[in-house]
C-alpha cells in the first residue's frame, strides 16, 4: 500500500516535471521567436569581459527582451553563456531575439563605416576620425598632408582610430606607388612625392572626372615651360592651412607671401594641399596629350581650356559675363 502510494506520487511528480519542462520550453521558444519591441535599429554592444548579467541588463534597456531574466534564459537556452563574443550586434525592427543570438553565435559583428571624400585636407579629415562613433581616439595625431587615401573605411566599435588612419595611409601608399609604376615616361617629377603634390592640386581644381587628365595636362605643361602654376586652391591653402576659405579670394590674397602662393612662387608648393583620390592620382601619372596651358570656369560647373593667352582671355571674358548675369 505504501509502495503503491509512493509509486503514484512519483508518477505525479514526474508528470508535473514534464509539464513544467514543457511550459518552460514553450516559454523560451516564445521569448526567442516573438519580435523585439523596437521601432528603429538597435545595437547591442558586448564589451570584452562583460558579465552575462550586465549584457542582459543592456539588452533589456534596448528593448530586446522584456526582462534581464528572459534574456539570460534565452542565452542559456542557446548555450551561449561562455560564448558571448565581444562586439556590436545590430537588431532590426520585426526581428526576433533568436536573430541576434544567432549573430552572436556566428560572430556577425556589425561593421560601421567612415566615408572620407576626395579632396579633404588633413585638417578636415581629423574631425571625421575624432567624431566617428565608437572609435577609440587614444594616441590619434594628425598625419602629413596628402597621406590619407579618400575612400569608405569599415570598422568595428571599439577599434582604434589610429589603426583606421594607418589603413588610410597604407591605401594611399599602395595607390600612389601602383600609379607611379605605370606613369608616362616623361613627367616633370623628380619623385613620387612631387606627383602627389600635383595630384592634390588637380583634385582641388575640378570634381569632374573627365576633366582631371586635362587639368593635370595644363599644370604639367606649365611646369615643363617654367611657367607658374597660378592655382587658386594653393593660395587658399597657404592662407587657411587646409580649412575652407569663407570668402572669395582677393587681390591681396594673390599677393600674399606664402610658400603655397603659386602666383608668386615657381614650381610646386612644398607639400600637398589635400588628400587626392585615385582618379586624380591616375590623371597626374597619365595626363591627357593636349597642348593646353590655361583653363577657367565655363559657367556649367566645368572649365574652358585654352592653348594661347588670347584664347584664354576670351574664355575669361565670357566667364565674367556669366558672373555678372548671375548677380
Amino acid at each position: 500500500m505504501i509502495r503503491s502510494r509512493f509509486f503514484h506520487a512519483s508518477i505525479l511528480g514526474l508528470g508535473a516535471l514534464v509539464i513544467l519542462v514543457s511550459v518552460l520550453t514553450g516559454a523560451l521558444r516564445h521569448i526567442n521567436t516573438v519580435p523585439v519591441s523596437i521601432s528603429a535599429p538597435a545595437y547591442l554592444y558586448i564589451k570584452k569581459g562583460q558579465t552575462l548579467g550586465a549584457v542582459a541588463r543592456e539588452a533589456k534597456g534596448l528593448g530586446l527582451a522584456k526582462s534581464a531574466i528572459h534574456f539570460k534564459a534565452a542565452i542559456r537556452w542557446w548555450g551561449l553563456e561562455k560564448k558571448l563574443y565581444a562586439g556590436e550586434y545590430e537588431v532590426l525592427p520585426g526581428e526576433s531575439l533568436a536573430h541576434i543570438l544567432g549573430r552572436i553565435k556566428d560572430r556577425e559583428v556589425y561593421r560601421r563605416r567612415l566615408v572620407i571624400p576626395e579632396g579633404l585636407s588633413v585638417a578636415e579629415v581629423m574631425p571625421l576620425l575624432e567624431e566617428a562613433y565608437g572609435l577609440d581616439r587614444e594616441g590619434l595625431l594628425a598625419p602629413a598632408e596628402g597621406s590619407l587615401l579618400p575612400d569608405t573605411y569599415f570598422y568595428e566599435r571599439g577599434d582604434m582610430a589610429v589603426a583606421v588612419m594607418n589603413r588610410m595611409k597604407s591605401a594611399m601608399n599602395e595607390a600612389l606607388l601602383g600609379a607611379w609604376e605605370t606613369r608616362d615616361g616623361d613627367l616633370p617629377f623628380a619623385s613620387v612625392e612631387e606627383a602627389l603634390v600635383m595630384a592634390s592640386i588637380v583634385e582641388k581644381e575640378t570634381a569632374i572626372a573627365s576633366e582631371r587628365p586635362l587639368v593635370a595636362a595644363v599644370f604639367i605643361n606649365r611646369l615643363r615651360r617654367g611657367m607658374r602654376l597660378q592655382s587658386d586652391p594653393t593660395v587658399i591653402y597657404g592662407i587657411t592651412g587646409g580649412v575652407p576659405l569663407d570668402r572669395p579670394l582677393s587681390r591681396a590674397d594673390l599677393r600674399a607671401e606664402t610658400p603655397y602662393n603659386t602666383y608668386r612662387v615657381g614650381g610646386l608648393p612644398p607639400t600637398p594641399i589635400a588628400n587626392p583620390g585615385r582618379e586624380a592620382i591616375q590623371a597626374v601619372m597619365n595626363p591627357a596629350a593636349v597642348p593646353y596651358l590655361y583653363f577657367v570656369a565655363d559657367g556649367t560647373g566645368g572649365h574652358a581650356f585654352a592653348t594661347t593667352l588670347d584664347e584664354h582671355n576670351r574664355n575669361v571674358a565670357r566667364w565674367r559675363q556669366i558672373e555678372r548675369g548671375s548677380r
